[in-house]
């Protein structure tokens, strides 16, 4: 007889890997803790997940010398209601390590898994829900995705100005964001496949250049305006102004 746990597709988790230090956003606290608001960046990731119906577990992949501390403030700042369960886990050296080791700790009856990133916390419960529905109907994979606005160029890249060598056509080009959803085995398939290759460019940042490395089809569904990545004070300024307008229109 078999000890293979069942998965339910219907069982959706959510990794939230908020091990870095988002060096751009300047020295200090890591930028998973910046305030928004009053309230940190990774809890309203956090929330953000948690405001799907679909995901019932998040696990926070935190600093290795700092999970005392996120579990501290996630149990400050729980997400509404008791039916989310929220996890924190220590993370390891690279965003690829550390997801590794968030997936780790979802149980194995869960068939749905989804990543999102900390520094982007006011992505809407729609775009969540769209990426696990996609899931839920039969794509292995599936990442958020805008068109480009703005003229692409390709160059060759040089310590002073930079030579242009083509211009995509950004028709067929998308701006990906999350958080990515995936078959439970197929991006544990991945993350355990690459799990000791240095890969470099989108692969090591991007969960779904992990399974298309495989030969696994990736689909984008539509994202979202607000969810843009947090990574220079300006876009402080912007998510400021999100959560103000959501306040006045929404009493979010």
């Amino acid at each position: 007889m078999s000890d293979r746990v069942e998965t339910s597709p219907a069982r959706t988790a959510a990794v939230i890997p908020a091990a870095g230090r988002g060096v751009r956003l300047g020295p200090g606290t890591p930028k998973a803790l910046r305030a928004l608001s009053g309230t940190p960046m990774l809890v309203h990731a956090v929330r953000a997940m948690a405001a799907s119906r679909a995901v019932s577990l998040v696990v926070v992949v935190a600093p290795p010398d700092g999970t005392a501390e996120v579990r501290s403030l996630l149990d400050e700042f729980p997400p509404a209601g008791d039916r989310t369960e929220v996890l924190v886990v220590p993370g390891g050296e690279t965003r690829q390590q550390s997801v590794r080791l968030g997936l780790k700790a979802v149980p194995d009856d869960y068939g749905t898994v989804l990543v999102h990133d900390a520094a982007r916390p006011l992505v809407p419960v729609d775009t969540v829900d769209a990426v696990v529905a996609a899931v839920r109907e039969g794509a292995p994979a599936v990442v958020p995705a805008l068109p480009l606005a703005d003229t692409v160029k390709q160059v060759q890249p040089a310590d002073g100005p930079e030579p242009v060598v083509g211009t995509p056509d950004r028709a067929v080009l998308r701006a990906v964001q999350t958080p990515q959803g995936f078959d439970r085995h197929t991006l544990l398939q991945a993350h355990e496949r690459y799990a000791h290759t240095a890969l470099e460019g989108e692969g090591a940042t991007d969960c779904a250049g992990l399974v298309e490395r495989m030969g696994v089809p990736v689909v984008v569904v539509r994202g979202h305006e607000e969810a843009f990545k947090v990574t220079r004070p300006l876009d402080l300024v912007l998510a400021e102004a999100v959560l103000a307008r959501r306040r006045a229109n929404d009493g979010f």
